[in-house]
């Protein structure tokens, strides 16, 4: 029987994703070449949304050599006029995984600060060249950096940095790439057009690799509000969200040292003279309702420790046990760890336990969370059979757990608050759809915010008919959070609604020419894979998507009756105008006359009567 030694191991982020890039959308040329555009032009396109500029993005794609066949090496450089970024961060965020500003819960096109990053290292390690970066804060002065990324270790190997004079701020990146343009081609042109249409306030170009441009220029002037970063709703939490989120509620014994030190002898008015601490003891309580927090709690170490200042300053505090009423600290000058016993009856017992115990359950609920007023957390204490005051911090795992699954069944928590999204908004929606399709019939509509999981989110939707729209419709255009979606488009919640929508009950015939734009914009939108292509099927985004067309598509039905009785009437006239004249001149020689009646006129009053049955 023979023995064999199994062998543990730990890699980096960066060797994980460079093991399993196909997670993130770079799993061929083609794919790549296509992700590593959106990404760029996404991290440009939020940069300009957060700092309120119209965004001016230019796009480049160049063959290293036109002459060879796809799949072979490109350039693909992405230039802004954003806010760019401090040179102290540029190596880290450009030679770095998982390392970036889009960890807070809000609105943001990307999720995880990783598309830009695993672009680097794919093109890192199909052509083992370094990314360039150059960026400008001031619009004076610009840094210039070549990197890479160091995967075992994932960190940033600088190469090159210099600086030199410009006169603009912005960010331009530049990677060399295998890719696959002729086959990946068409959906990057599809994504900087579908792009242009969900973000009207952008200009954006694209020089293709065949020397073609493609120019995108603003057709509107005003931006939405930039995204803000709230706090989580109940509802969208789990136990181990609480046990971090409990975590932080504590305060933190402060540090022991000469600075703190003067804090209290500030505070107790002790500006000469050296008490012991019985003496700092009696002048304190004077004073506790002027000390500040970290004082007291001083002060409070000082009563168990029966230490003055010049004692104090020779320890390390390691740890209050509450369930032991022990403390313990680190004597430098023996050594050695010191456990001391505390007191529960003292005056300053509570002061300290409270203190490493956290928040009461109601201040937790009310400080830690969006929209939850004393009132409601006072409520939900009793739901939950919890005492107000109880502190989160003595919590057992059990009661975590219970306090998460009573925070879902607790149906009094208003609905989260939709002011941190940023929608694009109905006028610019509708001024992007006309531009874009000059359509006959045109409607847009908001939905009123709402919310999945704890997540708030808004649906936008616009219905276009006729025009200059090509026949074979219905063609959905998806968006969230101002993303074209182009990929998995079988899976995708919008496209399930669209295809369960029974066209024929509003008066919509085979194969109209019909457009449909949908925008789902959230802190959080559940994506069904890491390539950001498709948006699961939630029951509360389903039912906001088939309200959203439910109500444009009753406006269409209302259109295409109007439509329909126009033919109708314009029928009716071509027959009046092609025979009412034979009448006349019919009943003019059988009258014997030679003057035919007015019968224009009739024509005319015929034609106004119609016009008004239509209208009402």
């Amino acid at each position: 029987m023979s023995s064999s030694t199994e062998t543990f191991d730990q890699i980096s982020p960066s060797e994980f994703f460079y093991r399993n890039r196909d997670l993130a959308g770079f799993s061929n040329p083609t794919r790549s070449l296509y992700t590593a555009v959106r990404e760029f032009i996404e991290n440009s396109l939020d940069a300009c949304d957060q700092k309120g500029i119209l965004p001016d993005v230019h796009l480049s794609i160049k063959a290293v050599d036109p002459e060879k066949p796809d799949p072979k090496p490109y350039i693909l450089t992405v230039k802004d006029n954003g806010p760019g970024i401090e040179s102290k961060h540029v190596a880290l965020a450009f030679g770095t995984v998982l390392y970036g500003s889009k960890f807070g819960l809000k609105q943001a096109r990307g999720m995880f600060g990783l598309g830009a990053t695993m672009a680097i290292l794919y093109g890192q390690i199909t052509t083992n060249k370094p990314v360039v970066v150059k960026s400008s804060t001031d619009g004076q002065i610009q840094d210039e950096y070549e990197l890479l990324l160091d995967i075992q270790k994932n960190k940033p190997i600088t190469l090159k940095h210099e600086t030199k004079e410009v006169s603009k701020t912005g960010l331009s990146i530049s990677i060399r790439l295998e890719g696959d343009y002729s086959k990946a081609g068409s959906k990057i042109r599809d994504y900087v057009y579908q792009t242009s249409l969900i973000t009207p306030y952008a200009t954006i170009t694209f020089d293709d690799p065949k020397g073609e441009k493609f120019r995108y220029t603003k057709i509107v002037r005003t931006m939405p509000p930039p995204p803000t970063i709230i706090r989580p709703h109940p509802y969208g939490i789990d136990v181990e969200t609480i046990k971090r989120m409990t975590v932080d509620s504590k305060f933190q014994i402060p540090t022991v040292d000469n600075k703190m030190i003067d804090k209290v002898r500030s505070e107790l008015g002790l500006r000469k003279k050296d008490l012991n601490y019985k003496g700092i003891l009696e002048r304190a309580k004077k004073r506790w309702s002027s000390l500040s927090r970290q004082v007291r709690v001083v002060i409070a170490l000082m009563s168990f420790l029966k230490m003055d200042f010049d004692k104090l300053n020779k320890i390390r505090i390691d740890d209050i046990d509450v369930s032991n009423q022990k403390l313990t600290y680190w004597d430098f000058g023996e050594s050695q760890s010191i456990s001391v016993d505390m007191d529960p009856e003292s005056d300053y017992y509570k002061q300290l336990t409270n203190t490493v115990q956290g928040e009461t359950l109601t201040s937790f609920l009310t400080k830690r969370f969006q929209r939850v007023g004393r009132t409601t957390a006072e409520k939900f204490a009793n739901f939950a059979n919890f005492k107000p005051e109880k502190r989160i911090g003595t919590m057992t795992n059990q009661e975590l757990v219970k306090l998460s699954d009573s925070l879902q069944k607790f149906t009094a928590f208003l609905s989260p608050d939709p002011r941190c999204l940023a929608a694009l908004g109905e006028l610019p929606l509708e001024k992007g759809m006309r531009n874009f399709f000059n359509p006959d019939f045109l409607a847009v509509v908001q939905r009123g915010a709402s919310a999945y999981s704890g997540f708030p989110f808004i649906i936008e939707m616009g219905i276009a008919y006729g025009g200059q729209i090509p026949a074979g419709g219905p063609k959905t255009f998806r968006f969230a959070n101002r993303i074209p979606l182009l990929y998995d488009e079988g899976s995708d919640v919008v496209l399930k609604v669209v295809n369960e929508t029974d066209w024929g009950r509003y008066k919509v015939k085979n194969d109209p020419p019909l457009v449909i734009v949908s925008h789902i914009c959230s802190t959080r939108i559940p994506y069904k894979t890491v390539g950001k292509e498709n948006v699961a099927d939630r029951p509360e985004i389903e039912r906001e998507l088939r309200l959203a067309l439910q109500f444009l598509s009753r406006k269409l039905s209302s259109y295409m009756s109007k439509k329909g009785q126009a033919e109708m009437q314009k029928k009716r006239a071509n027959l009046y105008s092609k025979y009412i004249p034979l009448v006349a001149r019919f009943s003019t020689e059988l009258a014997g006359k030679k003057k035919e009646p007015n019968y224009q006129k009739m024509l005319k009053e015929i034609s106004v009567i119609e016009a008004e049955e239509i209208i009402n």
